[in-house]
């Protein structure tokens, strides 16, 4: 077990490079929770680039248990709110495997972070749930989190992303899927 912030047998510590491996499985795990395990094709050389290179933009704190098994993560970055003229974090990714849930984990991630945001002066933490996800919608509401049903989330990827960038029309085959993925793109997150 390496130095971090400990809540009773759960111990809550920023990733290293040796956990890039244990992250990219919480990954796909998520993906397959999620049910889209194709979509994931990060390496662990895109994580350790994004995490661990020259000026990292993004952040990973990991759960581990008694025997210092990697078995949740909370993968993050600073946003910037104009209305309140102050930073916020967003919480990309929150996952616990699922037989180790119930155990305090998730919570801890979540504490974390909401005393790095009151330590840095965050005026906010913000993520995104699935609206099939009962569970973590009830654990979220617990904790005090409010859905923002007013706002829908906006996504330009792939060919869409190429076009608006040189100035091309966006191409016809760009439509949009239920759960809001780009049918010729693949979606994902």
């Amino acid at each position: 077990m390496s130095s971090g912030r400990r809540y009773g047998v759960v111990v809550i510590r920023p990733a290293r490079r040796d956990d890039l491996e244990p992250i990219l499985h919480l990954v796909r795990e998520l993906a397959v929770y999620e049910r889209e395990p194709e979509a994931v094709v990060a390496t662990p050389e895109d994580f350790a680039a994004a995490l661990f290179g020259p000026v990292p933009l993004v952040h990973c704190h990991v759960a581990e248990d008694a025997a210092g098994q990697v078995v949740g993560m909370a993968l993050w970055y600073v946003t910037f709110s104009t209305w309140l003229g102050r930073h916020g974090l967003w919480l990309e990714d929150l996952f616990v495997l699922p037989e180790r849930r119930r155990e305090g984990h998730g919570r801890a991630l979540l504490t974390t972070l909401g005393r790095l945001c009151a330590e840095r002066g965050y005026g906010r933490m913000e993520w995104w749930v699935l609206d099939w996800n009962t569970l973590a919608l009830g654990f979220y509401r617990s904790i005090g989190a409010r859905g923002m049903d007013d706002w829908t989330v906006q996504r330009l990827e792939g060919a869409a992303l190429a076009a608006l960038a040189t100035g091309d029309p966006a191409p016809s085959g760009s439509v949009t899927g239920a759960r809001g993925h780009d049918r010729t793109e693949g979606g994902g997150r």
